[in-house]
């Protein structure tokens, strides 16, 4: 251990964020779970804990994934240390009655067995506040329509990492469509081969390139859907 180890208690709020974003950015859980423990002590609301520090981190981990920084390895790490201090954070989250922001049904289509860009967009849309239902790999569309029923999310989020997958997608949005259901759902599609044209082809609300804009895209859609209810 080298004499300059930073001690996590003798940082102030915002020193503390920020060493929590090299931690999370390095995949250190222990060090993340006790930087969540100290702001709970200091009176953080869990909420602002996840989405100041946690989420906070796991955006900057998110972009430079997609910016070809990091890699696949390193975000499984920094996504383990979030976990790690979302495990204090949930039972508290429901205490609290945090604001849901919405639910999501999400899993790799039929065919297709990649699963780590899949797992990053559940955890960051987690580490946001939605409530995530993970079909993981190799979905038949009978699986969907199932979880759909079953669990009533707002989102579908389907992902692909194959071009022999891809068209997967549309005969589970066909699909959806023949039982006249397509509109009770936002459908988000995301993976390496797919682009924005893709994602209208095939009758998609929305192609998201990573996990990031993933979170952000599904905000805004499930606010919209929800103000147009309200209306």
């Amino acid at each position: 251990m080298a004499d300059d180890e930073i001690i996590l208690s003798e940082l102030d709020d915002e020193e503390l964020v920020a060493q929590m974003f090299d931690d999370l950015y390095d995949g250190l859980r222990e060090e993340i779970e006790e930087g969540v423990r100290i702001l709970l002590d200091r009176g953080w609301t869990p909420y602002d804990i996840l989405t100041k520090a946690l989420v906070g981190g796991m955006t900057i981990v998110g972009a430079d994934f997609r910016d070809g920084i990091l890699f696949v390895p390193e975000v499984l790490l920094a996504a383990n240390a979030m976990k790690g201090g979302m495990a204090i954070l949930k039972p508290l989250l429901a205490e609290t009655g945090a604001p849901r922001v919405g639910k999501m049904v999400i899993g790799t289509v039929k065919g297709d067995i990649h699963d780590i860009g899949k797992n990053l967009v559940s955890m960051m849309m987690e580490g946001a506040g939605f409530e995530v239902v993970d079909l993981g790999i190799n979905n038949a569309v009978e699986k969907y329509l199932e979880a759909l029923e079953t669990e009533k999310p707002d989102i579908l989020g389907m992902s692909a990492l194959l071009t022999t997958t891809m068209p997967y997608m549309k005969v589970v949005i066909d699909t959806l469509k023949e039982k006249g259901i397509r509109d009770d759902y936002i459908v988000l599609v995301g993976g390496a081969p797919l682009n924005e044209e893709f994602g209208r082809a095939i009758g998609a609300d929305a192609y998201c390139r990573d996990a990031a804009v993933a979170v952000e895209t599904a905000k805004s859609l499930v606010g919209r859907k929800h103000n147009q209810i309200g209306a």
